[in-house]
């Protein structure tokens, strides 16, 4: 005969539950905000940006390649689905972030970056006309702020403005992402297994970067030698085996086990912390130092996508909504850099 599970037992399990779960979400926070420090030496020993994305995710998708074998019925039943995931949140992301750091320092691109929110924000006001809420404007304003704050507008743009706009990119690839994850997140039991759709999505990211970045002609000399962080040589292949096991396998990993034991918001909380751990990592590894002006306005735009990302109530058609909530059902806590 069974026996009963008392409340405390339950309350126990549960907050332990909670505790696994954000201990998964930091670690998946911590494995994409290294991406950007450990593809930076990579470019600047000769690969090319988009040399360095599909390493990434072509190596990340035959890792991922017995997931995509076990989900195979999803070709059947979301290949759009698949198609723009791969596309938008997997090619469209990796190459316009990868892009932006070979001009930019790493946190300033993550932090354009977080506009994301912003943008989703944006989409979900003008183009699905939904009302938003006011304290989800407020994280658009605080958001915008802090990204001037960051490129320091009142010097005249003194980063390379190709730079930026390849990080803009980036965050209206995230839109896609999130837009795209909201796909039938509403379907219950029947929605698409999130780790069949991140790995469909990383192979068809990889079959689409395999037309853009023709890796037949890179240098693959350049992964048999060494590679510099700040003055310091470190083995080039060490560096990509980082970018696809942990800050690509590793992280979209952790990041799924996070989600399906915190509310998307919470987890969207935690993953905040990437941006910070992506700047201090570039401070301590690469030498980018930021003045303190754009330290105040990284805190600036990541408060405005807290706010932007937890202030969503419950998904209902007479309440207003903002980003992150539905739209992070499929989503990995961490944002895809």
């Amino acid at each position: 005969m069974p026996v009963p599970t008392s409340a405390s037992t339950r309350n126990a399990r549960d907050t332990r539950g909670k505790g696994l779960g954000l201990g998964l979400a930091l670690l998946s926070a911590v494995a994409f905000g290294g991406s950007g420090v450990a593809a930076k030496p990579l470019i600047e020993a000769g690969l090319d940006p988009l040399h360095v994305v599909w390493l990434r995710v072509a190596g990340a998708a035959l890792v991922m390649l017995p997931l995509a074998v076990r989900h195979r019925s999803l070709l059947r039943s979301h290949p759009a689905l698949l198609a723009g995931f791969g596309l938008f949140a997997v090619a469209g992301v990796q190459a316009f972030y990868f892009a932006a750091i070979s001009r930019i320092p790493v946190g300033v691109a993550l932090l354009v970056e977080y506009l994301a929110p912003a943008l989703v924000l944006g989409w979900v006001r003008f183009v699905q006309r939904r009302p938003v809420t006011r304290a989800a404007a407020v994280g658009v304003v605080l958001a915008v702020g802090g990204l001037a704050c960051v490129v320091e507008v009142w010097s005249g743009l003194g980063f390379d403005v190709v730079g930026l706009l390849l990080a803009l990119g980036a965050a209206c690839c995230q839109v896609g992402y999130f837009v795209l994850s909201d796909q039938g997140s509403d379907h219950g039991d029947r929605a698409p297994d999130p780790l069949g759709v991140i790995s469909y999505g990383l192979l068809v990211g990889a079959a689409v970067l395999t037309v853009l970045a023709r890796p037949w002609s890179m240098d693959w000399s350049v992964l048999a030698g060494s590679a510099r962080m700040d003055g310091t040589p470190v083995a080039a292949f060490v560096l990509l085996a980082w970018i696809v096991l942990v800050a690509t396998v590793a992280a979209y990993g952790t990041g799924v086990l996070s989600v399906r034991r915190l509310s998307p918001q919470v987890a969207g909380v935690v993953a905040c912390l990437e941006a910070v751990i992506a700047t201090v990592l570039a401070w301590v590894l690469l030498g980018e130092h930021l003045s303190a002006p754009q330290i105040i306005g990284g805190a600036v735009v990541l408060a405005g996508a807290f706010i932007a990302q937890s202030s969503a109530p419950a998904r209902s058609p007479d309440r207003p909504v903002a980003s992150g909530g539905a739209e992070r059902e499929l989503s990995t806590p961490g944002m895809p850099t």
